[in-house]
């Protein structure tokens, strides 16, 4: 097959490894292609993310769905759907993520924040030749092809409460829980003392927010000389925290697949976005080849994200995926 790679448009970020047709891997370089007669896509890079208003993104989504339905004809929310890549670094996902959201009416939306392998120094992002941080890449995409958007986790919340007594919200920062210091309050909570914290920990011991009834991640990222923690997602003064409790990762994310699959009749494929604290998070509770062997024979291919995007949701310890049906279903 020949491809005319000028006239090939491309979107793409750096990560924190990859899922692969061989599964967990790290390292590698993964492109995945929408063939033409199947899909019909529409795409933008938004600058400068920490400047811009979120007026401008939901107008950049508008203008999408403009270049979409005037190409194709009609859009309608059961054949179109939304990716986004976000630098992972920009302190900007939520924000960015819900002014997507607004703009997209009933689509949906799924994506991944873009990662450099746990140094949490810059993420790149790619478009159509052009090499950005701080930006944003938004991706609208038709198709007959049957799909289903969802996201999985593995964690359950505990009695055990954390309230943020002292923060940077700008820099997701945390001071304090509980009016005491934030590293030593954590630590106590999940039983380690504070300078045995680790990325490991921060993995396997997660904090949980409720929003809407439901419970999601708010991942730590780092601790910091002072017992500060840094987060991945947005956090500020007076938020409660609830220290979660981990479920069989491996049973979890099998019952979601085999969810999914039961929705769409079969998979013929999976875009993956899996958050880099649910790979360390494997390593560490020795499950890393099962999860790897189940993206495999599910046909599995993403990256691991600095924190993923679900509909109008910045989640963290998640993974979200988009499934396409078998192309027959959709004859």
């Amino acid at each position: 097959m020949k491809i005319n790679a000028r006239a090939l448009a491309y979107a793409g970020c750096s990560t924190a490894g990859e899922i692969t047709p061989r599964g967990l891997e790290e390292g590698q370089v993964l492109a995945l292609l929408f063939p033409s007669a199947s899909f019909s896509v529409a795409s933008t890079m938004v600058d400068n993310l920490s400047s811009s208003g979120m007026d401008r993104i939901t107008g950049e989504v508008e203008a999408l769905r403009r270049s979409l339905r005037g190409r194709v004809g009609h859009e309608r929310a059961n054949t179109t759907f939304a990716l986004c890549f976000i630098d992972g670094l920009s302190y900007a996902e939520e924000a960015v993520t819900s002014a997507i959201h607004w703009g997209l009416d009933d689509i949906p939306l799924i994506g991944g924040s873009a990662g450099d392998d746990l140094k949490f120094e810059t993420t790149r992002l790619i478009s159509n030749g052009k090499v950005a941080s701080d930006s944003a890449i938004i991706v609208l995409i038709t198709t007959e092809i049957p799909f289903h958007v969802f996201k999985t986790d593995n964690f359950v919340p505990t009695e055990e409460k954390l309230v943020v007594t002292a923060s940077d919200p700008d820099h997701r920062i945390v001071r304090e829980f509980n009016a005491v210091n934030a590293a030593d309050e954590y630590a106590a909570s999940v039983g380690v003392i504070p300078q045995m914290l680790t990325p490991l920990s921060f993995a396997s011991h997660p904090v949980v927010v409720k929003v809407g009834g439901e419970f999601y991640c708010r991942s730590i990222q780092k601790m910091h000389a002072d017992g500060s923690l840094s987060f991945f997602c947005a956090i500020d003064d007076g938020v409660v925290l609830s220290i979660a409790q981990p479920k069989n990762m491996v049973e979890s994310t099998r019952a979601a697949l085999r969810d999914v699959e039961e929705r769409l009749g079969g998979i013929d494929m999976i875009l993956g976005f899996d958050c880099v604290l649910r790979r360390l998070d494997a390593r560490n509770r020795q499950v890393f080849r099962e999860i790897s062997e189940l993206y495999k024979v599910n046909n599995v291919i993403g990256f691991g994200t600095y924190g993923e995007q679900y509909r109008s949701m910045h989640l963290n310890q998640t993974f979200t995926g988009i499934a396409f049906g078998e192309r027959q279903a959709a004859e």
